[in-house]
């Protein structure tokens, strides 16, 4: 099978590590736009040819679009002319919004996927050779999908030691939510709330494990994350006046000085660890 990655960058430069450590492509073949990264990819050696994307789609029986949610919606009508047996697969963070802007004429090739994995890192040099190993990837809508690409993406991710999971498009963008796109939120919050007090030596100084923990995320892709915030709004909003109404609860606490009640509530808190 010869496989064809559009975005080399964190998650698209892991797929093809991945894809040459199990055998699992003939042939590697890569596009990227920018020359920055063209020449990063070349020196890496993340694919075994970079060519443009009519070469892409005319030799590739799997397409994977590792690129920014938005940007995936923009080359979809590049994609209308496939051969009804490509597989095209995307790797966005948000689904439901992907899923309703595939055209008719290649809905039964698209398979949407959203592999559960990354780093606050980014571009083709963040790309690593295990990535997806042992990690869950979230399949949507695949009764929408012909079985010959349904299979065909259930087995690479399997090849390459991933998790199954099955959901539709809807419910994945409100999980994904509370597990990724609202810690993102948080903690982008929480950089610019630091910023904002303290001044750089002292934050240097002092910062320790849970801060740096804690913010960790906040070094991700600007580009990117707007995109998924945009994209996700509806469930980010709802998911940020819950966090907010937790808030006020623990600053209600510690206000009024129930500290057994706060007790409790870190206490409940700590039970997450149970089921994680």
């Amino acid at each position: 099978m010869n496989i064809g990655i559009v975005g080399l960058g964190l998650m698209g430069g892991s797929f093809a590590k991945a894809m040459k450590k199990y055998g699992i492509a003939k042939k590697v073949y890569g596009y990227a736009r920018s020359e920055q990264s063209k020449k990063e990819i070349a020196e890496l050696n993340l694919v075994d040819e970079l060519v443009d994307m009519k070469t892409l789609k005319e030799k590739s029986d799997l397409i994977v679009l590792a690129i920014p949610v938005d940007n995936i919606i923009t080359i979809l009508p590049d994609l209308l002319d496939v051969n009804t047996n490509t597989t095209i697969m995307d790797l966005g963070s948000t689904k439901e919004y992907i899923v309703k802007n595939i055209p008719k004429e290649i809905r039964k090739n698209f398979v949407a996927a959203h592999p559960m994995c990354g780093s606050e890192k980014f571009g083709p040099k963040a790309a690593m050779d295990n990535l997806y190993e042992g990690k869950t990837v979230v399949l949507c809508d695949l009764e929408d999908n012909d079985k010959l690409h349904e299979q065909r993406a259930i087995k690479v991710f399997q090849d390459i030691g991933m998790r199954l999971v099955f959901m539709d498009s809807k419910n994945h963008d409100i999980h994904a939510c509370y597990m990724s796109h609202l810690p993102h939120a948080i903690s982008y919050s929480l950089a610019n709330t630091v910023m904002g007090h303290e001044d750089p030596k002292s934050i240097i100084a002092l910062a320790a494990g849970g801060f740096t923990d804690m913010s960790r995320i906040a070094k991700s892709s600007p580009d990117m994350w707007t995109d998924i915030f945009k994209q996700n709004k509806n469930n980010l909003l709802d998911s940020i006046d819950l966090f907010e109404e937790h808030m006020k609860k623990v600053r209600k606490m510690v206000e009024n000085e129930e500290y057994d009640d706060l007790k409790q509530w870190m206490e409940k808190a700590n039970t997450l660890h149970e089921i994680l």
